[in-house]
């Protein structure tokens, strides 16, 4: 179960949203699309085109090109002392590709759809075909939602306690704004909400069937809106994977110098451990995210070698009361020391 905060305005979420769509759609698995905002056929319609071998090696390779070019220029103007230290790479290195990239400029052809299956699940059409019901203290929603998925695995042949007639395949669940006012919950709107337990309830058994099926779920949830911080932590609880996108936009930090290359920052709250109790907690605080021309990336996030004679003192302090908080991370990895010495 992956968890997503969405950002403040909900568009860079969206692009990790379709990309695990996408990448279900190239290796074949079953989607389930569940949606009370926009109709899983526009979504699955929107889903980035993704880049053949020889496609993606050119796209990467003009990426590389740019920002070996961008790299020499900050050698020029890099201190002696620290041209000697170990460069930490951008993005992660493998000997094999994992994984396959896509061109968030183009849509995926409809090609592609005709060698997969896949369920819509459309919250208007939903309430408008079935009586109002509430079960649990449950909202409607949620319980058409579970009704749904729970169908679908048992029908489909992906539930893990009884044998598979047929060839195994993976189901791909992607569930968008989860706990907006559009699903009929009032965690967004309230401190105190009415159903303080439903959505925490509905996780729980949602996470049971994930356990006991051959699927994996991504859910994205406006954790920015939600202001009762106990509803946030048994959410995160229930989560294996919880991942936070900070945007920029409309922020302090989108005129600040210091993430002048960036559109934001990833939070990595909550990763699995297998045969543990507890979550294993990235030590990586620096990440962020940049859209390119093509591409969405996600980079480590690197501190400029040099201030500009031209930036105010009032600037310069709050850059580095930034770079105090993301010493942490960037100075342990890059250099192995707790701060960084500009």
């Amino acid at each position: 179960l992956v968890f997503t905060e969405e950002d403040k305005y909900g568009l860079y979420s969206n692009f990790l949203f379709k990309y695990f769509l996408a990448e279900g759609v190239v290796c074949g698995h079953e989607l389930v699309v569940a949606s009370a905002k926009e109709h899983p056929d526009n979504i699955l319609k929107e889903l980035p085109a993704p880049l053949l071998d020889d496609t993606y090696r050119n796209e990467l390779g003009e990426e590389a090109t740019a920002v070996k070019s961008e790299d020499f220029q900050d050698s020029m103007k890099i201190a002696w002392r620290y041209q000697n230290l170990p460069k930490m790479e951008a993005s992660p290195t493998t000997s094999t590709k994992f994984g396959h990239y896509y061109d968030v400029s183009k849509t995926m052809s409809p090609e592609l759809f005709q060698s997969i299956k896949w369920h819509s699940f459309y919250l208007p059409e939903e309430l408008s075909s079935q009586p109002k019901m509430k079960t649990c203290n449950m909202n409607s929603a949620y319980t058409r939602l579970l009704q749904s998925i729970q169908r679908i695995i048992y029908q489909e042949g992906f539930d893990g306690s009884d044998p598979q007639k047929k060839q195994k395949n993976i189901l791909r669940i992607g569930i968008q704004s989860l706990g907006s006012m559009l699903w009929g919950d009032d965690i967004c709107s309230s401190d105190t909400p009415e159903d303080i337990h439903s959505l925490t309830k509905f996780l729980y058994v949602l996470r049971g069937l994930l356990r006991k099926s051959l699927s994996a779920c991504i859910v994205t949830v406006p954790a920015h809106l939600i202001q009762n911080k106990a509803i946030m932590e048994r959410v995160t609880n229930l989560s294996d994977i919880v991942v936070g996108l900070e945007s920029f936009i409309g922020s302090e930090r989108e005129t600040n110098p210091l993430y002048k290359d960036y559109h934001g920052l990833v939070h990595v709250h909550q990763i699995p451990r297998l045969n543990s109790l507890i979550c294993d907690v990235s030590d990586t605080k620096d990440l962020a995210f940049r859209l390119k021309r093509k591409l969405f990336a996600i980079e480590r996030l690197h501190l400029p070698p040099d201030l500009s004679d031209t930036v105010s003192r009032a600037s310069k302090q709050d850059l580095a009361e930034s770079a105090k908080l993301l010493s942490s991370g960037c100075g342990a990895m890059a250099i192995g020391k707790k701060h960084l010495d500009f």
